[in-house]
């Protein structure tokens, strides 16, 4: 996680990326690996071998990706440097089923150990379907190459599995293989700078440790809102639904990155071991009680900022009758002395009123007793908000008095606003991760205990959703905040849901 000026060079390095005609290679992975290269963050010797099923010579293949870098990249003027890149860039035409053809891997190594007068790191990234990652791991485990501890990695992209039980054959599939050091397990969100920046707003500050417990917190709340329905991704949905594909991996994440201990360093095994604290020492729901924690929704048809959106049930690869979620929401507690009883509120949705992914550590109240009443009417407790995305910043709320003869108090906001603090490119995630990657850096990939103690805290939720089918689905309408439910849950709390105001206007 060093992405300073002063970054060491990185050893020469071989990637081959398994999908590397597909959506993820395309929009994500080589602009991310093309603003490194524009960064001078690529080691001087580098290579990186895509590889498919699809016919594709090596100039139609660059012409593809060049496409992928123009639409996606957040550089769209610095095409002139593509050529120089390019030529690191090549094309591997390979059936994954076909374990004869991965010698053709194992010589490529031979190759570039050569050129490059040493051998290189060499990193498998499967941005593949979950379901063939299983073979592609199988048939690497057949070539010498992987058993190089120091030289070779594997990079797997979420969903980890599919239940608790899946995870855990995935794990010890991925052991028989690889050491636990060379497996990154990959969450895109843990390299967004914000997220990134909760570590260092909580433990680089004496302001906010102090008071980061039960002394002080009232509550936290997590929402990750997205404006988009599924997106002709019925078919994964289908087999997802928004339990598995946000809260069991990105939301509880967030919520180890606000739960935690301190760290006594930056090691990454340091900082996984304190996460995984927290998601072992979350209260396991009780399949009786799954009831009063969690709700779940999906949105019917309606109006979406003036257009007409289809239902969830209407959506392509969906089953008529579906009981998927699209929303859920749910409260935890973490059972330890630091937050004893402070609830966790999270939840998710599609179709929401709002594009957001926010934090909200809601403080108790300061005792008014010394104000006159009139001075207390528009009181509010202080709030720190951290805003993910689309906006990035940190708000702190606290009490100021209004202008005028009397004491009247009125809540004021001290913004901290990335674009405002920083000029230049912020990295997309991708370019955190791959560069980690390259470099040897776990701190923000997870673990295989962390996979497997989230899917432990979900899986009482899946399990009885899955058992006792919903009655009232469709039960939100597009942009909305989804289900009453969700509102009762922390309402019978006396809490409310918190919306960030959005967007905020330049003066």
């Amino acid at each position: 996680m060093n992405h300073n000026s002063e970054k060491k060079k990185l050893p020469p390095v071989l990637i081959f990326i398994f999908g590397g005609s597909g959506d993820l290679n395309y929009r994500k992975l080589t602009p991310a690996l093309y603003n490194l290269f524009l960064d001078n963050s690529m080691p001087e010797k580098f290579s990186i071998v895509g590889i498919a099923r699809t016919e594709y010579d090596e100039s139609a293949y660059k012409e593809h990706l060049l496409d992928g870098i123009i639409n996606f990249s957040r550089r769209k003027d610095e095409d002139r440097k593509w050529t120089e890149f390019s030529k690191h860039l090549s094309y591997l035409k390979l059936d994954v089923s076909d374990e004869k053809a991965y010698g053709s891997i194992a010589e490529l190594a031979k190759q570039k150990e050569q050129e490059f007068g040493e051998y290189p790191t060499l990193l498998f990234y499967m941005a593949v379907a979950p379901q063939l990652v299983p073979v592609i791991i199988k048939n690497l485990g057949l070539i010498q190459v992987c058993t190089d501890v120091k030289h070779s990695r594997i990079v797997v992209e979420k969903p980890f599995g599919h239940d608790l039980e899946s995870a855990r054959e995935m794990n010890l599939l991925l052991a028989g293989i690889f050491k636990e050091e060379q497996i990154y397990r990959i969450d895109h969100y843990l390299g967004k700078e914000t997220v990134q920046n909760i570590l260092a707003l909580r433990f680089a500050n004496a302001l906010f440790e102090p008071i980061w417990n039960k002394n002080y917190i009232d509550h936290v709340q997590i929402t990750s809102a997205e404006t988009v329905g599924v997106e002709g991704r019925g078919g994964y949905y289908e087999n997802s639904g928004a339990l598995r594909d946000m809260v069991q991996n990105h939301i509880l994440q967030l919520l180890c990155m606000i739960g935690m201990e301190a760290p006594i360093s930056f090691d990454a095994d340091e900082i996984r071991n304190k996460k995984v604290d927290v998601l072992n020492a979350l209260r396991k729901i009780d399949k009786e009680e799954v009831y009063d924690y969690a709700v779940r929704g999906q949105y019917s048809e309606g109006w979406m900022q003036g257009e007409k959106v289809m239902g969830y049930r209407q959506e392509k690869d969906v089953k008529p009758d579906s009981t998927t979620e699209t929303f859920a929401a749910i409260k935890f507690y973490i059972d330890n002395w630091r937050w004893e009883g402070v609830p966790f509120y999270v939840r998710t949705g599609k179709h929401m009123h709002e594009k957001t992914t926010a934090l909200t550590i809601q403080f108790k109240p300061a005792p008014h007793y010394s104000f006159p009443a009139e001075a207390a009417e528009t009181w509010r407790p202080n709030r720190l908000s951290i805003s993910i995305q689309p906006e990035m910043d940190i708000c702190l709320r606290f009490q100021a008095k209004k202008p005028g003869q009397h004491m009247v108090l009125t809540p004021v906001d001290m913004v901290f606003n990335y674009k405002d603090a920083y000029d230049g490119y912020e990295p997309e995630a991708y370019e955190t991760l791959l560069y980690d990657v390259m470099e040897g850096d776990a701190t923000l990939f997870m673990r295989a205990d962390q996979v497997e103690a989230a899917w432990k805290v979900v899986m009482p939720v899946i399990e009885v959703w899955r058992e006792r089918k919903p009655i009232d689905f469709p039960n939100y309408s597009p942009d909305s905040w989804g289900p009453e439910d969700a509102e009762a849950l922390i309402a019978r709390d006396g809490h409310n849901w918190i919306t960030l105001p959005p967007k905020r206007k330049e003066k």
